[in-house]
């Protein structure tokens, strides 16, 4: 038995902290510092920590699971997979191709998650793929397309945000989910840098902030635009920068100025001197970042609200120069390299566009396939559920529990119910495995080798550690089981090193070129940020090309032209860690205003439902908690689920602390115990959504999308609490 340490990384958020796995006698994995890793420095959270406690058999699932009178028993694998294969085949035939949905999950290695794509549209032949991914940045990535012309999560190493002058985070707790890098926070203070936190509650993060604003959820957009128009109205644009390196100011100018700062207090609830303080900490530093997450984001109008967060920093010189910039933290594990390999339904390796000829001849070479026949763009995850066992008959899910984590859960979950046929590949018997005609049982990170790629946009590779259980295969081999007994033979191999060269084959030339990047490289350089071509000419470097590579071999989008890269003369590329220093990914190399507007959420408090609710997370738990509520150590510190309220409305609801509250909507009820607070505004609650049954809080919201990324808004609906007596 293999008894040294393994450097490997964490299997939760995308800061992938660094850690050492090693087996020991009594069959359990100890976990230790590896301070080799910049990110984390050998600091891990509790998540982190406990990691290894799910990879005990009496925890995890060991066996294929097949329905057999309504019940789900052991079988053989060969079983299962028959039963897939047969599954999926006989709804084709009925149905035709896209009668087959395929749901995937942003903690899939890239290798998976570039397989899952493949497999969707090669094999399958469905345009009906999406993930969960589609929950966590979407809006923030398509925001950073039309400004940028490229997204990646941080367009800067983590290391920066001490050095800048000022950081405004908007809508997220560092403190709470991603623990160890709260330090770059108090880094930046040590060094006399300044920290504006904008949350509705005061969480564990505003409070180390210098200036916390609490706006009304759902106003983050208006917010934004009010502070551009101060940043106008006291002379503070930098007019050179506009000038030289944006495009569209004037029509953002123009809709900035009708937010004016009265207006913007009465819409947030942020006062106007507030708003004025906070210019003055952002504008007057030499270097200054916003980074957003979730709280801007999942709402209806995401994109336009990163947007304006965006337009902020253009106007005020605030991107694509040393120490300052736009960024947005990315939430799961491989949520970054899992949209950019396939499988989100508008996109193909690379962070290619599926209804682009030229991405689809590209992809169809690499995978030896005709053009013609890869499907075109298919639903995103919200609306690919909403149509299980109506337009989509048949579903294969991996790495995902939407019966916890989608919004309108209760509806999804009935969508769910009415499948002709769900498999479900995962660790752990979920909710929404326990709902499946197949259960596979699957390695987890310690079990398998692959990459991910953090929120940076630093490709790391994940070691394997252990050898899995008897009775657990790679999700890897499911493909290549399930490719060849639907008639697919070639194409699915199961080493993920095999797979991750004609990753980088098929990614050459698109906005996420990974061409350049080896495991050699990224164990030799501890991560390799993308773009990373294959070579270039002797004498560039990545950080004096802002935009990923050489400019000579840049084609008009800002994108490497070649994508012959082994045959180009020239040097390894670098790597970017820094992006947009020289230009950005446009055509003309300019980043592009986007005027934007407020404009209300979807649902607005009213009589019958005057409370508004917004969700999110805790430090013990991590997403739908498939996995955290198996660890004993995770529940004890948050054994589940409560409605945090302000001192006010539990008076005017006649609530104690613990007592249960209902909170309902026009969607669902939850019930779960009061938790009384001041540091959350008097009209609004929080529930945090880990947790499925009666205090289920995706019960509850609103699954109304933004118009381009189609993220739904779980951040703000309108509610009513009732007390609950025995």
């Amino acid at each position: 038995m293999q008894t040294t340490a393994t450097p490997t990384h964490c299997p939760y958020c995308a800061l992938q902290c660094g850690m050492n796995l090693t087996p020991a006698p009594d069959g359990t994995v100890e976990v230790s510092e590896r301070t080799d890793f910049p990110v984390n420095r050998g600091a891990l959270c509790g998540k982190g920590r406990t990691a290894p406690a799910v990879l005990a058999s009496n925890v995890r699932l060991t066996s294929p699971l097949v329905r057999d009178g309504g019940e789900l028993v052991p079988a053989s694998w060969d079983e299962a997979l028959d039963r897939i294969a047969e599954g999926l085949r006989r709804t084709r035939a009925e149905y035709g191709p896209d009668g087959v949905g395929v749901f995937g999950g942003g903690g899939l290695t890239n290798e998976k998650a570039y397989t899952l794509g493949k497999f969707a549209r090669v094999v399958l032949g469905t345009s009906q793929i999406d993930y969960n991914g589609r929950f966590c940045m979407s809006s923030a990535a398509a925001a950073g397309i039309k400004a940028f012309g490229l997204d990646r999560g941080l367009p800067f190493p983590l290391e920066d945000i001490p050095k800048t002058g000022c950081v405004i985070l908007v809508g997220s707790n560092l403190a709470e989910t991603m623990p160890p890098s709260l330090r770059f926070l108090t880094e930046l203070k040590e060094n006399g840098g300044t920290l504006i936190v904008i949350d509705p509650r005061r969480t564990k993060t505003a409070e180390q902030a210098d200036l916390h604003l609490a706006p009304r959820p759902g106003t983050d957009l208006a917010l934004a635009l009010g502070l551009l128009h101060l940043v106008i109205a006291e002379g503070r644009v930098n007019e050179e920068y506009v000038r030289e390196r944006t495009a569209g100011w004037e029509d953002a100018r123009a809709a900035a100025m009708a937010h004016w700062p009265e207006y913007v207090e009465r819409i947030t609830g942020v006062s106007v001197p507030e708003l004025r303080e906070t210019v003055r900490l952002f504008c007057e530093p030499e270097s200054a970042m916003v980074l957003t997450a979730r709280g801007p984001e999942q709402q209806s109008k995401g994109t336009d609200t990163v947007g304006a967060w965006i337009n902020l920093c253009l106007a005020t010189g605030r991107a694509g120069r040393p120490l300052s910039g736009y960024g947005c933290l990315t939430g799961q594990g491989n949520g970054q390299g899992g949209r950019e390999h396939g499988q989100k339904a508008d996109q193909l390796p690379g962070y290619r566009k599926l209804d682009d000829p030229a991405a689809r001849r590209h992809v169809a070479d690499v995978w030896g396939v005709d053009p013609d026949s890869l499907p075109g763009p298919g639903r995103s995850a919200y609306e690919l559920l909403d149509a299980l066992g109506t337009d989509i008959k048949s579903l294969l899910l991996m790495a995902s529990n939407p019966v916890v984590s989608a919004p309108r859960a209760a509806h999804i979950e009935e969508r769910i119910k009415s499948l002709d046929f769900l498999a479900v590949c995962d660790v752990v018997l979920s909710e929404t495995a326990a709902l499946a005609d197949v259960v596979l049982p699957v390695t987890q990170w310690a079990e398998e080798t692959g990459t991910t790629t953090s929120l940076e946009g630093r490709v790391l590779l994940r070691r394997q550690a252990i050898t899995p259980p008897d009775g657990v295969r790679s999700d890897l081999e499911v493909m290549h089981e399930l490719a060849a007994r639907l008639g697919v033979e070639k194409g699915f191999p199961t080493d993920p090193e095999e797979i991750f060269e004609e990753l980088r084959r098929a990614s050459a030339g698109g906005p996420a070129d990974y061409s350049g990047i080896t495991y050699r490289r990224i164990v030799e350089e501890n991560g390799v940020f993308w773009p990373c071509p294959a070579v270039e000419p002797e004498g560039l470097t990545g950080d004096q090309d802002g935009a990923g590579g050489p400019a000579a071999q840049r084609g008009a989008a800002g994108r490497p032209a070649s994508t012959e890269r082994e045959e180009t003369v020239g040097v390894a590329h670098p790597g970017t860690p820094r992006l947009f220093l020289d230009r950005f990914a446009t055509p003309d190399g300019r980043a592009r205003f986007v005027p934007v507007s407020h404009r209300a959420i979807a649902e607005e408090p009213d009589d019958e439902y005057p409370v508004l609710l917004t969700t999110g997370r805790v430090v013990a738990q991590y997403q739908s908690g498939a996995q955290t509520r198996r660890v004993a150590e995770l529940n004890a510190a948050a054994p589940g689920p409560f409605v945090e309220l302000h001192p006010r409305l539990a008076a005017r609801l006649g609530a104690a602390e613990g007592d249960p509250v209902a909170v309902v909507s026009r969607r669902g009820r939850a019930v779960a115990p009061a938790r009384i607070t001041d540091t959350i505004r008097p009209d609004t609650v929080f529930m945090p959504f880990h947790w499925p049954g009666e205090g289920r809080a995706n019960s509850l919201t609103n699954p109304a999308l933004d118009p381009t990324s189609r993220m739904p808004e779980f951040k703000a609906c309108a509610v009513r609490l009732e007390a609950v007596r025995p």
